[in-house]
């Protein structure tokens, strides 16, 4: 008999009612505080009311509109989409924080969740108080987080501080261990938001190796993030939201490439159809940047083992130049890649005449790493030196490393670093057997 989904959402629907303020969980403190104080709210409210008006208090705000999916045992879902898009609310109501309006959403297993930082922890308890805690409300048996501690201080680095109340924490050391605590007390199922949105670079790599190898391990994770490079990497499959609509479901790199083409994400081509407003000078005008494929098409999405063209479209309007198209690119994380010039030797040297031209610059298949990838096109001439224009982050595209094996990134299927991924020739001899 085949398992149940792990995750299985159908019709799942969230309707906030804006002005109104929202029902949320209290702690016993709120509680008490809320009995002291609610006559003199009580008092206030009725004094705004008769001074706002109560007109706005019918405006109504979809946050999820009939949302279905499943996610299988041992499966490990990217969830993408702009800001709004409803991803946050979604996994809210998978975490039980929120209720839906209307709709199901069926969970088989343990759930542990890292919605924002530090959540679920006690400001006034310490690290290690916390730390039990979280364990206890995910069911856990006080031998099996003991079992466990040493290793979710360490990876949180927080040592010299696990006795000091969270209160005092820093987000950076709320962030590190609400994180370790989510991910080694080994709930089924692990739900995380933009995790990497907080915290060093050598931490957000920690964490993206730690939820490769919950995946590894056959447990759920559902992965909500604004970077593509880490969607791809870490979820062979992934969900598009759009004004909390569900506007894709499938492969990642597919549903990758349907958000960039969209206007929700980046653009690969970009025109200026105006001369007046096109970057440039009176000498040369940019008309348009596109990226391409081989076969020719505009793409926001290429396989790594391809190669990819930046074509410049451009207006020479005063001859007696001599012309160097030229891009540089920058990755998602503002890393200087490279600057590449136009050394086509038919125009090496020449002056170009008045009139309309496109320069294309390939980049070689294998060769850039995966990620999203900035164009800035740009135009110079030598002698007399001038930049006509740069163009800087006119157009993007993500470049989707898939692990068939085929790539430089062979049958490895965790990160490499590096901004460049070339796939270089290998040789193995044996020179020597043992019988």
């Amino acid at each position: 008999m085949p398992k149940p989904a792990a995750i299985r959402v159908e019709n799942l629907a969230k309707l906030y009612r804006i002005g109104q303020q929202q029902a949320s969980y209290r702690t016993l403190r709120d509680t008490l505080t809320l009995g002291v104080t609610s006559a003199l709210r009580r008092a206030a409210q009725l004094l705004g009311q008769h001074a706002r008006g109560a007109a706005h208090l019918d405006e109504k705000f979809w946050a999820l509109k009939d949302v279905s999916f499943e996610v299988d045992q041992g499966e490990v879902l990217g969830i993408i989409g702009r800001n709004g898009a409803g991803k946050t609310t979604l996994l809210k109501i998978l975490s039980r924080i929120t209720e839906p309006t209307r709709g199901l959403a069926e969970i088989h297993g343990r759930v542990g969740s890292l919605l924002e930082v530090g959540t679920g922890f006690h400001p006034e308890l310490t690290g290690r108080e916390n730390v039990y805690l979280n364990g206890a409300i995910l069911g856990m048996k006080r031998a099996e987080i003991r079992r466990r501690f040493d290793e979710i201080v360490a990876f949180a680095g927080v040592e010299r501080f696990i006795d000091t109340a969270v209160k005092h924490y820093s987000s950076g050391m709320y962030l590190r261990l609400a994180f370790a605590v989510a991910a080694h007390l080994e709930p089924e199922i692990l739900l995380v938001d933009e995790v990497l949105a907080v915290g060093d670079v050598a931490f957000q790599r920690k964490c993206l190796a730690k939820m490769e190898d919950v995946g590894q391990q056959g447990r759920v994770v559902l992965f909500v993030s604004h970077s593509m490079p880490a969607v791809t990497r870490l979820c062979r499959r992934a969900i598009l939201l759009s004004d909390g609509l569900l506007i894709r479901d499938g492969p990642s790199n597919e549903v990758i490439g349907t958000y960039l083409s969209s206007d929700v994400g980046t653009t690969a081509a970009r025109v200026w159809p105006e001369p007046a407003q096109a970057p440039g000078t009176d000498v040369v005008r940019l008309r348009a940047v596109r990226v391409r494929t081989e076969d020719g098409q505009t793409t926001e999405a290429v396989d790594i083992r391809g190669r990819v063209g930046i074509e410049l479209e451009y207006e020479v309007l005063k001859s007696g130049y001599v012309l160097s198209p030229c891009f540089t690119l920058h990755n998602e994380e503002g890393v200087f890649l490279f600057s590449a010039i136009d050394k086509d030797p038919a125009w090496r040297g020449r002056p170009r005449p008045c009139g309309g031209y496109v320069s294309i610059g390939w980049i070689p298949e294998n060769f850039l790493a995966e990620g999203t990838m900035f164009v800035g096109p740009a135009m110079r001439t030598m002698h007399p030196a001038i930049l006509h224009f740069h163009e800087k982050d006119a157009v993007a595209f993500q470049v989707i490393d898939t692990p068939d094996g085929d790539s430089a990134r062979g049958d490895w299927g965790g990160r490499l670093p590096g901004v460049v991924r070339p796939l270089l020739q290998w040789s193995t001899s044996c020179v020597r057997t043992v019988a």
